[in-house]
């Protein structure tokens, strides 16, 4: 008896490889064609395309930097301050929305009823009003209702509250930027609390009885048998909230907070080079999601159970 290869037509990997290949060839001519038909409107309207405005001086303020500027610097370096300003909020959104969500999401889960309906009720209301209102609730209800700078609070000598903003001894955060951080991280926290409750209760009771048996306080045995068990099942929904976070930051502009979409929104009135400015955002935002996505997935792995 012979082996013989089946037709090439009836090899399900051909089919698999050549339906790549075509999906691959016809994104591509949709892309040729849109950017064709991009290029001869731009001529129509005797539009030149290109970044050469990149070098010209940006002649705008940003009222909130972490690098030292000056209206007399190029637009690119404009967008690099409001760059940082944006992975600043990333960052220290991602940071706190974690520990608000995680602990939200296990009190959700407590024999405690005040600590249980606690949570409950700060997740219903935060996840369930637009994130828009809650900036503008935090930044114009709470922070200027603060005192004005000559007659600020103080919260154990240590921290000072004003219209200024939030004054601890080593640094001062602004009321745009701390409206937008605590906007993000309670509406954010929110929805990890309910992706964290579900991950623990994912986990088989089997577990905490077998952790009980052994003499395990509760709390040490959610941190060391049922927490990282759950982390199989939490962290994929957790990197679409921290793309979401990174992304809602964009209405910073709404409160006046100078991230990169405010900087790049500027830069086009300036400008009028809307085609060039909306490439370059949806650049930065896409760089950013694809590196949380490569981080996180690298973490996801991390956790995964090894077969032998």
């Amino acid at each position: 008896m012979t082996n013989s290869k089946p037709p090439l037509w009836r090899d399900h990997r051909f089919w698999q490889s050549a339906i790549q290949v075509l999906v691959l060839f016809l994104a591509v001519f949709i892309v040729l064609i849109l950017w064709g038909n991009v290029r001869r409107n731009l001529q129509q309207l005797g539009i030149q395309f290109g970044f050469n405005f990149l070098k010209r001086q940006a002649s705008f303020d940003i009222g909130e930097t972490l690098i030292n500027y000056k209206p007399t610097d190029a637009y690119n370096y404009a967008l690099l301050v409001g760059l940082i300003n944006s992975l600043r909020i990333a960052v220290m959104g991602i940071f706190l929305t974690t520990i608000v969500g995680i602990t939200a999401g296990i009190a959700r889960l407590s024999d405690n009823w005040l600590v249980r309906k606690i949570s409950l009720v700060y997740i219903e209301i935060f996840r369930n009003t637009p994130l828009l209102l809650q900036l503008l609730f935090w930044y114009f209800a709470v922070f200027l209702s603060f005192p004005k700078a000559d007659n600020k609070s103080s919260f154990l000598g240590l921290v000072n509250f004003s219209q200024n903003g939030i004054e601890f001894p080593w640094f001062t955060l602004s009321p745009e930027f701390s409206s937008l951080l605590l906007g993000l991280t309670f509406y954010t926290g929110a929805f990890i609390a309910e992706i964290v409750r579900g991950g623990i209760q994912s986990v088989p009771k089997g577990q905490a009885e077998a952790a009980k048996s052994l003499g395990l306080k509760p709390s040490l045995a959610m941190r060391l048998v049922i927490f990282p068990q759950a982390l199989r099942v939490i962290i994929p929904p957790l990197t679409s909230q921290y793309l979401n976070l990174t992304k809602n930051s964009s209405l910073a502009i709404a409160i006046g907070y100078p991230d990169i979409y405010f900087v790049a929104s500027t830069t086009f009135n300036q400008t009028g080079k809307a085609l060039e400015v909306m490439l370059l955002i949806m650049i930065t935002y896409l760089t950013l999601s694809l590196m949380i996505s490569l981080t996180m997935n690298l973490f996801n792995r991390s956790v995964q159970i090894k077969e032998r």
